[in-house]
């Protein structure tokens, strides 16, 4: 079968050894990899990025606006926040993505790197699932003016000082107040983050289709604190109203420094990311295989 995609980009995480291939270095499963495309009569480039930390200099390499504006696919390999990563960077070019497993979960990267080849001929073919998934817009704003904006796949999350006790946060959405909260901090959550830091802190799982955000408290003062399901359309906002050193993070990558009376505002971007996944694929499959449901029921 010969590939419907005519140049793919290789992505790959920078410093780790891949899981569950003998022990080869991330390197030789990228080159690995290459070959596979290259058989199916792909063009490969590999991501500037990764080429120079991988060593990898026998392949063309371009930066992630020339990999949205000439790539067909992109084949991510390593683990989630591999495709965090790259995916918000290539949301707004449309590019799919297939994530091939090195990391631990894998919740959107879920394709064992010991499966790939018997996997990707098919998907390669026009054999696949696409999975659309929704992003959040944050911008911190101090004094009406945007001081740090990023673009979240998972979440965007307000957190505490590491030694100073717990913040507290005015809630609004859409403009009207909902709550002062004091806790360790606030979970604004897409469904593909509530299987993430959410669901640590408590909350629920979302499927994908699902329009929808969830804000959770982190170890809530009030006990009534619980989370809540709001809709993606909705504009939150959270401010600073007491604490030391609070800072926001969105998908854990990148951080911001928080003052009081900072307000970080979360909108629903304009852009989505695209996954592509095995023929038959379903969400709840991913749930049983990494939640580890139904183990022992025969």
């Amino acid at each position: 079968m010969k590939s419907k995609f005519r140049q793919v980009a290789l992505i790959g995480k920078y410093h780790a050894t891949a899981a569950g291939c003998a022990g080869a270095s991330t390197r030789k499963a990228l080159d690995d990899i290459a070959h596979f495309l290259m058989d199916q009569g792909c063009d490969v480039v590999l991501e500037a990025d990764t080429a120079a930390n991988m060593g990898l200099t026998s392949y063309t390499a371009m930066d992630v606006a020339n990999i949205g504006a000439q790539c067909d696919l992109g084949l991510v390999v390593g683990g989630d926040g591999t495709m965090l990563g790259i995916g918000r960077q290539l949301a707004q070019y449309g590019v799919p993505l297939i994530g091939i497993n090195q990391g631990r979960l894998g919740f959107i990267t879920d394709i064992p790197f010991d499966q790939y080849k018997v996997t990707l001929g098919p998907m390669l073919a026009g054999d696949y699932e696409q999975d659309d998934r929704s992003l959040m817009q944050a911008r911190v704003m101090r004094d009406g003016h945007c001081v740090f904006s990023a673009l979240a796949m998972n979440d965007v999350v307000v957190n505490r000082g590491a030694t100073s006790g717990m913040v507290e946060l005015r809630v609004e959405v859409d403009g009207r107040f909902v709550s002062n909260q004091r806790a360790d901090g606030l979970i604004i959550a897409s469904p593909t983050g509530s299987t993430a830091y959410s669901l640590s802190a408590g909350g629920p799982l979302l499927h994908p289709s699902i329009p929808a955000w969830v804000m959770v408290p982190i170890a809530p003062h009030t006990l009534s604190n619980r989370p809540i399901a709001l809709s993606n359309t909705a504009q939150i906002a959270i401010e600073i109203v007491a604490g030391r050193d609070a800072s926001a993070n969105f998908d854990m990558q990148s951080l911001a420094s928080l003052m009081h009376g900072d307000r970080i505002e979360v909108t629903l971007s304009e852009h989505r990311v695209r996954f592509l996944h095995p023929k038959g694929w379903t969400y709840f499959d991913t749930l049983r295989q990494k939640m580890h449901w139904n183990e022992g029921v025969a």
